[in-house]
């Protein structure tokens, strides 16, 4: 009988946890380490917001299955993974970026504690998005200096790139193809017979810093894509025809494949893949302004947004200031409950900063802004101007004629997804 596999996976976020069950329902024990004790001790009575799925399961039903058949429990304390016998390391921990610039704080401290407790023969197994290097000039020396260990020789280094869209995690951890580099052959081999527990897609080899730059150029494009419809849509708003029509009549060419534009691109993926590039093309003494701009662009949408908006009402001779505004959707995409970087919140706060009565509602995000309503009618009754931002499955058999009867006749909606159908009501609708 084969031994059953015992592993940890180091951070517990929105990637770490269904990549931690992920293992767990293919038979491994995996302890899940994270440093939020409340995230922890909620884990471990099977409790999680999260709004993964696999197939018909819940990420919750998952949990408490794994829980109850000893494959998975959390905990704070790295010791408790030698005690275990665990000889396997999955890190999922991120690179924050503050002020456009990466804070390696938690990547440093992940590698500080796993040193502390690796042990000869142990694989350590990278699944984060770095700044291209981190794996082999921040974390391999820190491992190297707290264990007396040496990659390659004692104990094998590896960074495998992480590609999952939130809300399709558990699917696309088995059918996403992966990049993977290691320190040695023998590191090699090994990371890719533990991804191969999950995945079931194409794995390719290279380089651990080919590996992690790709990841960022995979991000990148999409940004630059994103970027450019935001000013194709710019175009069709001033020429008076429709943005989505008009990208969908553009799709149907063969070679064509423009993304869709929205309140602007949330998210720790998309929006931070720049800021970790942007340390090595500084200290390669390389300019990027295509990048660069894309990027500005891309920040700059949610007051692009609220300024037009303001000049439609400016022509009615209004402002927001005293006007009531309601927000649907805060999140930082369509149907999840991550509102990391999230457009619909930033245009909620300048909403406020103009002097808007701001009432916003998004049944999955849980947000302590004092504009933030509990009820979608508590968002929509009486407003003068609605901006809708965000799919969740509660807002997609809405009934706009009821939302139309509810706020001011005189009202404006904003439509950013193409949803609001015609003679919804008396308001005018804005479609970007």
């Amino acid at each position: 009988m084969q031994q059953q596999i015992r592993m940890a996976v180091v951070g517990l976020g929105f990637v770490g946890l269904p990549l931690a069950l992920s293992y767990a329902q293919k038979g491994a024990f995996v302890l899940g380490i994270d440093v939020a004790a409340r995230h922890v001790e909620a884990l471990n009575r099977g409790e999680s917001e999260s709004v993964e799925r696999d197939g018909e399961r819940t990420l919750q039903d998952i949990l408490r299955e794994m829980i109850a058949r000893s494959r998975f429990r959390a905990t704070t304390d790295y010791d408790e993974a030698g005690r275990l016998g665990i000889d396997r390391y999955v890190v999922t921990v991120g690179i924050p970026i503050k002020d456009g610039e990466p804070v390696y704080a938690p990547f440093i401290d992940a590698a500080r504690s796993i040193g502390r407790v690796l042990k000869t023969g142990d694989l350590v197994l990278v699944r984060s998005t770095v700044v291209p290097g981190a794996t082999e000039e921040i974390f391999q020396p820190i491992l190297e200096q707290e264990s007396g260990l040496r990659a390659g020789v004692d104990f094998d280094l590896a960074y495998a790139s992480e590609r999952i869209a939130e809300g399709r995690a558990f699917e696309e951890f088995r059918t996403m193809p992966l990049g993977v580099g290691a320190v040695g052959e023998r590191g090699l081999t090994r990371a890719i017979e533990l991804l191969k527990i999950v995945t079931e897609a194409d794995i390719h080899p290279s380089s651990i810093k080919v590996v992690e730059t790709a990841k960022l150029f995979e991000n990148i494009q999409r940004d630059v894509n994103l970027a450019m419809v935001q000013e194709f849509a710019r175009f069709t708003e001033r020429f008076g025809i429709d943005t989505l029509e008009t990208i969908r009549i553009a799709n149907t060419h063969k070679r064509v494949q423009l993304l869709i534009p929205g309140p602007g691109v949330g998210g720790h993926c998309i929006p931070y893949a720049y800021y970790y590039l942007k340390p090595k093309v500084d200290a390669l003494g390389l300019r990027l302004p295509l990048l660069a701009l894309a990027r500005q662009q891309n920040d700059s949408v949610p007051q692009a947004l609220v300024d037009w908006v303001g000049s439609a009402l400016a022509e009615r001779g209004k402002s927001y200031r005293d006007m009531t505004v309601a927000v649907l959707g805060l999140a930082m995409k369509d149907y999840s409950n991550d509102d990391r970087e999230s457009p619909a919140l930033r245009i909620a706060d300048l909403l406020s900063d103009r002097g808007a009565q701001v009432r916003a509602f998004d049944p999955l995000v849980k947000h302590d802004a004092s504009y933030v309503v509990d009820t979608l009618d508590a968002a929509v009754d009486g407003a003068d101007v609605l901006f809708f931002l965000v799919r969740q499955k509660a807002f997609d058999d809405l009934d706009w004629a009821d939302i139309g009867r509810r706020m001011r006749a005189d009202g404006l909606i904003f439509d950013a997804k193409g949803v609001v159908p015609e003679g919804h009501g008396p308001q005018t609708v804005m479609r970007i």
